[in-house]
């Protein structure tokens, strides 16, 4: 019996926990061929072995997208293995300091950048060629409600990081027009994972200027937080057939706990000149 992405291959990062590992596990069961990359071996086995024990196939490729040579290991290692990938879904992701801009670690802020938008763009530029060369392929960026939310103290790095890679997404969305590949991104809900953890223990630690945070993490617990499968499941909507017409697009997911907020109108160019 044929699935929907039978004879597709799909890379996922941040495979190995998560929404990445949630992504994976719905993109196998649907027929495509896993490769999964993230820095931990351990974490990848373990998403791989679940895949295999529901009669998937996925190889695992530990490595750091962040860094041209992670990002180069990753793409030799799928097409030496599996092939050119048609889909990638950029799940890896960390929501760096809560920190103000004057008073934070500028290494922490750097390296939420690094991972949040230069890993993407990094992998995105890795294999958008070969999509190109099959006449179809899928990009899924994991962005954040957090890019579209008013500037306020703390979190300057993760929401700009998430704001770069939305603009990021929509330049690659309109380079790649009429080729049959797409790009967009996706809030994938207000979710439990580890990175809610990482919010909650940092905010602990906070005087008032907290008090936003402490509220979310507690929002969150009390409503079990979006199930990470809506996330999964508009992915797989994306990477269908019917969905070669949606690029450059900010999707949500589907009724999840915070209403979709406007991100940006069609583009009108009215330039003077």
């Amino acid at each position: 019996m044929s699935t929907p992405l039978d004879g597709r291959i799909a890379l996922v990062t941040g495979a190995g926990r998560g929404l990445g590992r949630e992504a994976a596990l719905s993109l196998a069961q649907s027929g495509a061929q896993l490769a999964l990359v993230a820095r931990s071996a351990d974490q990848l086995q373990h998403t791989a072995d679940l895949i295999a024990e529901r009669g998937g196939s996925a190889i695992a490729i530990a490595a750091d997208i962040s860094t041209a040579a992670g990002a180069e290991s990753a793409k030799s290692a799928v097409e030496d293995r599996l092939g050119a990938p048609h889909i990638l879904v950029n799940a890896a992701g960390v929501f760096g300091p809560l920190e103000t801009i004057a008073a934070g670690d500028p290494e922490r802020w750097i390296d939420t950048l690094t991972i949040n938008t230069i890993g993407p763009y990094r992998m995105c530029r890795a294999l958008a060629a070969g999509m190109v060369t099959h006449g179809w392929g899928r990009i899924i960026n994991y962005s954040s409600a957090a890019s579209l939310h008013p500037p306020g103290p703390l979190v300057s790095a993760y929401a700009t990081s998430k704001v770069a890679l939305n603009q990021f997404t929509r330049h690659l969305a309109t380079e790649l027009a009429g080729s049959g590949v797409t790009a967009n991104v996706i809030h994938p809900g207000d979710v439990k994972t580890a990175m809610w953890a990482d919010i909650r223990d940092e905010a602990e630690n906070l005087g008032p200027e907290g008090d936003n945070y402490r509220s979310w993490v507690k929002w969150v617990d009390e409503t079990g937080g979006d199930p990470p499968a809506k996330a999964a499941d508009l992915v797989l909507e994306l990477a269908a057939d019917k969905a070669a017409g949606t690029t450059g697009q900010f999707l949500w997911i589907a009724d999840g706990l915070q209403a979709p907020i406007k991100s940006w109108d069609p583009p009108e160019d009215a330039r003077p000149w």
